[in-house]
């Protein structure tokens, strides 16, 4: 009874939070979720020698290809967030995005690093959930009556950000064997289970961004480090990343989980 109480008070704090926030929740999100692409791609421009240096070096393509690689980057991912912000064209800037995931996950080698790749796959999770926002629900035919299936894309694009996203929290846990690191493992996968399956879905995304925040501002504080040090472009990399899928749980409570999934089939009990 205390149980079923507690997440009762819980559940009427999400639908307040939600109720104040609705009209502005949806921008915040993209907000969030552009903002790596958008760091990187300053950084594209900022760091124009050193990253055409480090392609060139790293690959030996010879000077046009590494500055094409930079090129692609800044004006990829810019161009991008311009488009999402002004939601114009949103599904071709999304596209663009994933490409520059790919690009990069080649470029710096990071399709064989397990933590990286998750966090690559987890900002995919984010523009898929963005995608599956700005698609356009299919009309209704015969006097209202919609036809079959029509926004099954839309549903199994929620479902695959979803399980996406969930990736980023696998990079968290920590394998210790104190109280403290049990606790967070346990609490956090339930958490990460029940936004991948569906199931209050908004309070536990919600729980998630204030978790993400928490440990973003305090474990990622680049702004601490003197900017000449290689940890400042390392916490820096890290903390818009992380910004980014919080992002993504944003887009989930504000916009919900989607049909496939626990709390929309509860509604057909």
């Amino acid at each position: 009874m205390a149980h079923n109480d507690l997440m009762s008070i819980a559940e009427d704090v999400a639908d307040q939070f939600l109720r104040g926030t609705k009209k502005y929740l949806p921008h915040v999100a993209r907000l969030c979720l552009i903002s790596t692409f958008l760091e990187d791609g300053l950084r594209m421009w900022l760091q124009w020698r050193e990253q055409k240096d480090y392609i060139e070096s790293s690959w030996g393509c010879g000077v046009f290809l590494a500055s094409l690689f930079v090129i692609l980057n800044l004006l990829g991912q810019l161009g991008g967030c311009v488009l999402i912000l002004s939601r114009n064209f949103v599904e071709y800037a999304c596209f663009g995005l994933f490409g520059i995931i790919g690009l990069q996950t080649i470029a710096y080698s990071i399709l064989w690093d397990p933590k990286f790749l998750m966090r690559n796959l987890a900002l995919g999770g984010g523009l898929l959930l963005l995608l599956a926002e700005c698609r356009v629900e299919g009309r209704p035919v015969f006097g209202g009556v919609p036809r079959l299936n029509e926004s099954s894309p839309k549903q199994y694009m929620q479902l695959g950000g979803r399980v996406l996203l969930v990736l980023m929290f696998m990079t968290l846990l920590h394998f210790d064997a104190n109280f403290f690191s049990i606790l967070q493992n346990l609490v956090g996968t339930a958490l990460i289970v029940l936004v991948a399956i569906g199931f209050k879905t908004k309070l536990a995304a919600l729980t998630l961004v204030i978790w993400l925040l928490f440990i973003n501002v305090s474990f990622n504080a680049f702004w601490n480090i003197p900017s000449y040090k290689p940890m400042h472009d390392f916490l820096k990399y890290d903390f818009f990343q992380t910004t980014s899928v919080i992002g993504g749980l944003l887009l989930v409570v504000a916009r919900g989980p989607g049909g496939v999934s626990m709390d929309e089939k509860k509604k057909d009990w």
